[in-house]
């Protein structure tokens, strides 16, 4: 059993994912940082002033964040690009 892990863990493919998941949460932290440190705060400005994460709809004691669900929208959007001009890249 050993034997056959071994072969398996040291296939080509299976290192390789590894590295791929290594750098990709390297690339993770580069883009988080680009979303919250430079276009987040400018898309809050360009909202009035305050950070998309802060806006709120409160019905009947109810809160509902619509401006957290923007900013993940926003976030989820950039890296997708971000990740699809790294790819083109390479």
């Amino acid at each position: 059993m050993w034997k056959e892990f071994k072969q398996f863990a040291l296939r080509g493919n299976v290192i390789e994912l590894a590295i791929a998941v290594i750098i990709g949460t390297a690339f993770s932290k580069i883009v988080d940082s680009l979303v919250n440190d430079i276009l987040a705060p400018v898309l809050g400005l360009l909202a009035g002033g305050t950070s998309l994460k802060f806006l709120v709809i409160n019905i009947d004691g109810t809160v509902i964040r619509y401006g957290a669900f923007l900013q993940s929208t926003i976030d989820f959007l950039i890296i997708a690009f971000s990740i699809y001009i790294f790819i083109k890249i390479f």
